[in-house]
């Protein structure tokens, strides 16, 4: 657990820097694609009344605020993330849209989900599962505090596929730093970005993985040549 610790602590001081900008640049490295990618997600994640679902990573908030605008009324989303800045963002823009009964923040690992098994009807994540030390055990925990007939929905960065997709990807991915410094941001963390997305599962190893942890049901989709992809288990 200590190296997981190390990373949690490492990749948390990373997003606390970036967090003011996080959006703006997501935006603008994505080409806009990332809101359609966050909508069809959110598709696959909508909540009935009175359900639950846990945001994983939650960032400053997209993907749960989308989750709850789709839902029934009465639905709750909960967010867990390792970055206090994430989260105090997060948590202000839910007063700031009025949705601040229906959700809170906790500072928390998807290493150690700190709710009880069977807790959620959804658990979804997004440009998250690819920055956790330990994915095989972030799978479980998630699978762990899903209802019977709950779902994980994870939208995540892939390196495209196809040799032209993939080097006009890579070839922009080398000014992403450039971009960052000149927003003002933090160029260091736009350099571990690209190469998270490289060193990360392809998306049938995702597959595979879901079904190890539990998952009865587990596909994906591939978006945008393969840059994105929307993985779903079902519990």
């Amino acid at each position: 657990m200590a190296g997981s610790n190390h990373h949690d602590r490492r990749i948390a001081a990373m997003f606390d820097r970036i967090a003011p900008r996080y959006d703006r640049l997501n935006h603008l490295l994505s080409l806009g694609a990332d809101a359609g990618w966050r909508r069809r997600a959110v598709a696959q994640a909508w909540l009935g009344p009175g359900e639950r679902a846990l945001d994983i990573g939650v960032g400053t908030g997209d993907l749960a605020f989308g989750i709850l605008r789709a839902s029934a009324a009465g639905a709750r989303v909960a967010g867990i993330d390792i970055s206090p800045v994430m989260l105090a963002i997060a948590s202000q823009r839910a007063a700031a849209l009025g949705v601040a009964p229906r959700f809170h923040g906790v500072l928390a690992s998807v290493e150690a989900i700190p709710f009880a098994d069977e807790t959620f009807h959804r658990a979804a994540a997004a440009f998250t599962i690819r920055n956790v030390a330990k994915l095989d055990v972030a799978l479980r925990e998630i699978r762990r505090v899903l209802r019977p007939a709950g779902r994980v929905v994870i939208l995540e960065l892939h390196t495209p596929e196809g040799a032209v997709p993939r080097a006009v990807y890579r070839a922009y991915a080398r000014v992403f730093p450039t971009l960052a410094g000149a927003l003002g941001s933090d160029p260091d963390a736009y350099r571990y970005l690209p190469s998270s997305i490289e060193a990360f599962a392809d998306p049938d190893d995702v597959t595979r993985r879901l079904k190890d942890a539990g998952f009865r049901e587990a596909r994906h989709e591939r978006l945008t040549f393969g840059m994105a992809a929307i993985h779903v288990g079902e519990a």
